[in-house]
């Protein structure tokens, strides 16, 4: 279900994309918008994990690298990877008391988990394991080229509302510009892209969560991890730059209404366990 929601979303941002395109600019604006969002978003696309870990001053997990980390978080890893027949990707610890952990990297060959000195300290084993679980999760469900698309689809989009105030927006049978419809655009377009953007991101999260219930056997491990992780992240918001907030498993920062959940990058924490119960029964 979760796919085929994906499949929804991203479908629906490209016909936003379509339409935009074909209004504003004909085939040529069209063309020239994807151009230059698949040429912003390809460097982040390749080196999207070597900008996260910098991002995060995360250091290498490894038998001589912080060997006791190693020890506890090495074994977990390799046997969720084996049972999810994907590679053993490299292992980070980022500094910090508030317990996160997020996934990098463009494809299974080529990833990297990474967990906060927090969680190490907080978690058992067992809630460990549903949360590397889900992080594998993203990896193996290719969820970075997935976001990876939705950001370039979105890019063209703000670019063309960009050219729809520039250039006036559609046009009339005597070519004459809107200015109204260049405005409208402009607000309207980036918002309807941006909204179905979190969107995706929240039912890629979701996606995550059933892997790890699967691959682990049981959603509980999960479930109690989710329910620390939510309490001390109210209590001790992380320090994260916005453009990596979007990878960790519990959103970094705290608050938000009803109407903020449309901007959220996660689906709320007790709609998360309550779909996880689900899977339970």
């Amino acid at each position: 279900m979760n796919a085929v929601k994906t499949v929804l979303l991203l479908g629906a941002m490209s016909g936003l994309l379509l339409a935009g395109g074909e209004a504003i600019g004909g085939r040529q604006g069209l063309t020239w918008a994807l151009v230059i969002a698949i040429g912003m978003n390809f460097f982040s696309y390749f080196f999207s994990e070597k900008m996260a870990l910098m991002a995060t001053g995360a250091q290498r997990v490894s038998e001589t690298e912080h060997p006791q980390i190693y020890a506890r978080l090495a074994p977990i890893t390799r046997q969720l990877c084996e049972r999810m027949e994907i590679p053993m990707p490299k292992l980070w610890v980022t500094p910090g008391d508030t317990p996160n952990a997020f996934a990098t990297g463009r494809n299974p060959s080529n990833a990297s988990v990474a967990v906060t000195a927090g969680l190490l300290d907080l978690m058992n084993d067992s809630e460990l394991a549903g949360v590397i679980a889900h992080e594998l999760g993203h990896v193996k469900n290719r969820d970075i080229l997935i976001r990876s698309i939705a950001a370039t689809i979105g890019t063209a989009i703000t670019f063309l509302a960009r050219m729809a105030f520039w250039f006036g927006g559609s046009r009339d049978e005597e070519g004459r510009g809107n200015p109204v419809a260049g405005i409208a655009m402009l607000i309207l377009a980036p918002l309807a892209a941006m909204l179905i953007q979190m969107a995706i991101s929240r039912t890629r999260e979701f996606s995550a969560d059933a892997t790890s219930a699967q691959t682990t056997g049981s959603p509980q491990g999960l479930i109690s991890a989710l329910t620390k992780l939510d309490g001390y992240g109210r209590r001790l918001p992380m320090d994260v730059a916005p453009t990596t907030a979007h990878m960790y498993i519990m959103k970094p920062f705290g608050g938000g209404g009803a109407f903020m959940k449309l901007f959220s990058t996660h689906p709320p924490t007790e709609e998360r366990i309550a779909a996880l119960r689900r899977l339970a029964v």
